[in-house]
């Protein structure tokens, strides 16, 4: 089984490129330099989906918007502790944005991520803390793959990079639509995941081109 050894931002940028012409208006809103991401339409099922969407070499995260087709998805991102809460601290070359469809019933929810990538700098120290105790840091690392599915049965397998041990996984089924998809294009595509031999591994059903993501959550990574 073959296995991710780059981190998660080596892949996702390979997947989705810089599209100034697409970008919302705030994820760059306050930012002089800024190059805009966007990322497909996500789809969101019964329970919470994540889904990684990396910055150019070079660049950081230092802004996010979301595009919703219902009102009802909660849209967050995951960031790294510290002070003051900015890029280089908060924030990395990528970032996972977690959607929670909370309605009562949709037909087919989606959301798209967008990222406004600003050139990376240093962060600032942190505080020594007291014997015994520890700031926060970065036990766990994620990678990330990407990759576009046709019709019939594919299934995708990741693994932790030389060092590392699997502590979880997700899978994320996007489209490459302008407009939010259609709710038959959404449910012809389905998938299901296991942990099998340290690899997360997700069966993909397609009745539709899409894109799948399979991440894994590694510990033992530096």
């Amino acid at each position: 089984m073959r296995r991710l050894l780059g981190l998660a931002a080596v892949v996702g940028v390979a997947v989705v490129a810089a599209s100034p012409a697409s970008a919302t208006p705030r994820e760059c809103r306050g930012l002089q330099v800024c190059v805009p991401v966007t990322g497909p339409w996500v789809a969101v099922h019964a329970t919470s989906v994540q889904f990684l969407l990396s910055c150019p070499r070079g660049y950081i995260v230092g802004g996010t918007d979301a595009e919703l087709s219902d009102r009802a998805i909660d849209v967050v991102f995951l960031g790294n502790q510290g002070s003051p809460v900015n890029p280089g601290i908060t924030t990395s070359r990528d970032a996972v944005f977690v959607g929670t469809y909370v309605g009562r019933e949709a037909s087919a929810p989606t959301f798209r991520p967008h990222l406004g990538c600003v050139p990376a700098g240093g962060g600032g120290a942190r505080v020594p803390t007291a014997a015994g105790v520890f700031p926060p840091g970065k036990p766990a690392v994620r990678h990330a793959k990407t990759l576009l599915v046709t019709l019939g049965i594919r299934r995708l397998t990741l693994g932790c990079a030389s060092g590392e041990r699997l502590v979880s996984g997700w899978h994320a089924i996007a489209f490459n639509t302008k407009a939010p998809p259609a709710s038959d294009l959404v449910h012809g595509v389905t998938a299901t995941q296991a942990i099998r031999g340290g690899h997360v591994v997700v069966s993909v059903q397609a009745a539709a081109r899409a894109l799948v993501q399979v991440g894994a959550l590694c510990a033992g990574g530096r």
